[in-house]
């Protein structure tokens, strides 16, 4: 999983606290409602909800982390190939 600040990819070291030091978005580090992520959500819903629970621009990678997963695809899906 990549996290962005702003349009740049996150340093791999920064928490949320800290990322949320080095963006002008505010990044909340905890979240009323939780997240709960499952194998039938797509990829892109997931992104999405780390935006909308934290305010934070992810974007999901492979098992090499070498390519990004197309937001179509199930997060099951994408764990299997």
């Amino acid at each position: 999983m990549v996290f962005y600040k702003g349009n740049m990819i996150a340093e791999d070291s920064l928490t949320l606290a800290a990322l949320n030091n080095k963006t002008s978005k505010e990044v909340a580090t905890t979240s009323k409602e939780g997240l709960k992520l499952k194998a039938s959500m797509k990829v892109g819903d997931a992104e999405k909800l780390f935006d909308s629970l934290y305010g934070v621009t992810v974007q999901i990678k492979d098992k090499s982390a070498k390519n990004l997963v197309d937001n179509n695809l199930t997060i099951g899906d994408a764990s299997r190939q």
